[in-house]
């Protein structure tokens, strides 16, 4: 009998057989963002249909929305007051250059209801609230809870992300007008105390160059950034890497992320309603 002959292992296929080169295939790294990208855009969507979806987890929206409530109401409020304040003294001061000091009110009121307060509600809910729900999504995915139900056949997008997302956008709306009225009640406070204007003169400004669409553009800035929070959290929740320091890691990169979306949105939505709503009286 012959011996059998060695049999050759196949050679890698490196793509020279199909006409491709291994330098003609784009890098992984380079794709990651966009990945990423993409991935967060089709959770916001999955959400975005699940909320019209039975059943709806009552008690878990309300547990959620109580935590975020609770754990954002006081710095919010402590917040708005420096802020109405800071913002009071910069246009009063820059009105008294101008000759210009009966619209310190008004000025700084828009500054504050339109700027300052819906940024002030989505840093607040995407530094307390959105970290601590990333940590809960984190810490479930690496326990494998996730992988758990959706054996049971249960989404966890519509049992827990959707529940999170509803409360944080729900508070940053509710909350945006408790920081208005701290924040124009500060900017009130120091502009009469401490720069000795007239209470007349404040209101006066402020009627004379308010107009409802500026509420309304505060409002939904607010639900538009409770909702970027509330995703972005979820997103790096659900997608950890390396156990428990991958959560960690997680968290941070939530708030930094949710952060850098929050100013593009907020330019983009300014830039965009300024264009639309003519100023009053112009």
């Amino acid at each position: 009998m012959t011996a059998p002959l060695p049999v050759r292992p196949p050679e890698p296929d490196t793509g020279e057989a199909r006409g491709k080169t291994p330098q003609q295939r784009p890098p992984s790294r380079l794709l990651a963002p966009l990945r990423q990208t993409g991935q967060l855009f089709a959770l916001a969507l999955a959400v975005s249909r699940a909320v019209f979806r039975r059943p709806f987890q009552v008690r878990e929206f309300v547990e959620q929305f109580w935590f975020v409530a609770s754990v954002t109401i006081l710095p919010a409020a402590l917040v708005s007051i420096p802020f109405g304040a800071v913002i009071a003294l910069q246009v009063g001061s820059l009105t008294e250059q101008l000759g210009a000091q009966s619209f310190t009110g008004g000025a700084s009121v828009l500054a504050v209801i339109q700027q300052a307060s819906p940024l002030i509600v989505a840093l607040l809910i995407a530094g307390a609230a959105g970290s601590a729900i990333c940590a809960d999504l984190g810490s479930r995915k690496i326990r494998e809870e996730l992988d758990a139900m959706e054996v049971m056949g249960v989404s966890p997008i519509q049992r827990l992300v959707v529940p999170r997302v509803l409360a944080t956008m729900s508070v940053a709306v509710l909350l945006n007008g408790l920081v208005s009225v701290v924040g124009t009640l500060g900017g009130y406070f120091f502009n009469v105390i401490m720069q000795g204007g007239t209470p007349g003169a404040y209101l006066a400004s402020f009627s004379a160059l308010a107009q409802l669409p500026d509420l309304y553009i505060g409002e939904l800035k607010a639900l538009i950034f409770g909702f970027i929070a509330g995703i972005v959290a979820a997103y790096r929740g659900l997608n950890p890497r390396g156990g428990p320091k991958g959560v960690g890691d997680a968290v941070n990169q939530s708030v930094v992320i949710t952060f850098m979306l929050l100013f593009a949105v907020n330019m983009i939505m300014t830039a965009i309603y300024l264009q639309i709503v003519p100023p009053k009286g112009g």
